[in-house]
């Protein structure tokens, strides 16, 4: 694996130490305020350092007097200001347009799919930087109106915004390529296909961050000698500052296990971490080293992408959808992601200090727990339909190929499950039969 090494079964698993600012990069990444601001800042130290450039050239010539080239670029100006004019209105016309995509987008995604991967939309770059540079355009037009003067005599000028006005076509230019590609970017977003893969994607990425082994034996971890709860809002548990906690763990020369696992919902005075073999840190030690939001992240979370393709089949099952066949893709992916973490041990997560002394246990789903979570809901809903089943047996058959022996017991039991609902819920054997017949395709 790319960001951890596994040394054996049950071996240690040694997890390359993560950056100080990812929590914080992967909140800013969930919100839409962010991107923007930056960009409405960088317009303005750019139209600040155009005006100077503008300023310092209408200098150079006053003191050449170049009254003929003054002119000249004092009627250019006019003719710029025109311009100006017209990206500046025209520029709010597509924002209008911008946001109204996002929003059929947003819409059609929380209705279709599931109200889960509105945040795909929320956390697209192409979305951020359109609607950045599209504001950016916009403040960079209004500033630079201001720098155009009603003076007559060239002489008497001190500001011709030929920089700015360059500039602004640039970054017109700029808004326009952008909208196309986000106008392509959107419809890809809402095909289902495209959606499925990018949760896979990320579900992925988690799973390369996360190498995990087998929860250890509390004796290992020393005596537990206090406990330390939460007292910030109630919610979701997002993720835990790695780099912090392992720290604080350090300097009170103990080990920190997190109680509540990622994803879980955790209120005031809830036990989150247990200390073991030393004294507990300070609760300015572990300031912000928990994260509490109002829903689930890939940050950390192992289990959230199987919970948002596990939505997505069920949505697509329910009679009101009626769309086995988006089922069947969202459980390619289900498949996928089991196979891929099938062969590695699962439980706890250790992470270490600079010196290899375990300071963190996390813990993270089970293979039992990711099993159930992918399968579960599935098979309670595919009875009545062929393609799924046939499709979920299959996806089985080849997880009994590649697990160890040791976890084939989940998927026997699903399996025996999905054969027993199929034989209720299917009144004729020859439907039954063709239904429990395994199929790649499902029904191809």
């Amino acid at each position: 694996m790319s960001d951890g090494l596994l040394t054996g079964a049950l071996g240690e698993v040694r997890v390359r130490r993560p950056r100080m600012l990812s929590p914080l990069r992967e909140h800013l990444r969930d919100t839409m305020w962010f991107a923007p601001t930056v960009g409405l800042v960088g317009s303005m130290v750019l139209w600040w350092a155009a005006a100077e450039l503008d300023t310092e050239l209408v200098r150079l010539l006053q003191d050449d007097e170049e009254y003929d080239t003054l002119k000249d670029l004092n009627q250019v100006a006019e003719d710029t200001k025109v311009v100006i004019s017209t990206i500046g209105s025209a520029m709010m016309t597509f924002i209008g347009v911008v946001f109204s995509i996002s929003l059929v987008a947003v819409q059609m995604a929380s209705g279709q799919f599931s109200p889960r991967v509105v945040r795909l939309y929320v956390r697209s770059r192409i979305t951020k930087i359109t609607l950045t540079v599209f504001l950016a355009t916009f403040l960079f037009s209004l500033m630079t109106l201001t720098s155009f003067e009603s003076e007559q005599d060239p002489r008497l000028v001190t500001n011709v915004p030929l920089v700015e006005g360059v500039l602004a076509l640039l970054m017109v230019l700029l808004s326009l390529l952008l909208f196309v590609a986000y106008v392509n970017g959107t419809l890809r977003m809402m095909r289902i296909g495209f959606v499925i893969d990018r949760i896979a994607r990320e579900s992925f990425r988690v799973a390369l961050k996360h190498p995990t082994e087998e929860v250890p034996d509390d004796g290992r971890l020393g005596p537990e000698t206090a406990r330390i709860t939460h007292e910030g809002r109630a919610g979701v548990l997002r993720d835990v500052n790695i780099a912090r906690a392992v720290r604080a763990a350090r300097r009170q020369g103990a080990v920190l296990r997190l109680l509540p696992r990622i994803g879980d919902f955790v209120v005031p005075g809830t036990p989150v971490f247990a200390v073991h073999g030393g004294p507990a840190p300070g609760r300015r030690a572990l300031r912000y080293t928990v994260s509490v939001g109002v829903e689930r992240t890939f940050h950390q979370d192992l289990g959230f992408g199987l919970r948002q393709l596990s939505d997505i089949a069920l949505r697509a099952l329910s009679p009101a959808v009626n769309d086995p066949t988006t089922a069947v893709q969202a459980l390619d992916r289900i498949i996928q992601f089991l196979a891929s973490v099938a062969p590695y041990p699962l439980g706890a997560l250790h992470h270490r200090d600079r010196r290899g002394t375990v300071r963190l246990v996390q813990p993270v789903p089970s293979w039992p727990d990711l099993v159930d979570l992918g399968l579960t809901e599935i098979r309670a809903c595919a009875a009545g339909h062929p393609q799924v089943t046939r499709r979920m047996l299959a996806g089985i058959d080849d997880l009994l190929l590649l697990a160890p022996a040791d976890r084939r017991a989940p998927l026997v039991r699903h399996r025996a499950l999905l054969a027993q609902a199929v034989e209720r819920m299917v009144p004729e054997a020859a439907d039954r039969d063709f239904a429990l017949l395994p199929d790649r395709q499902g029904i191809g």
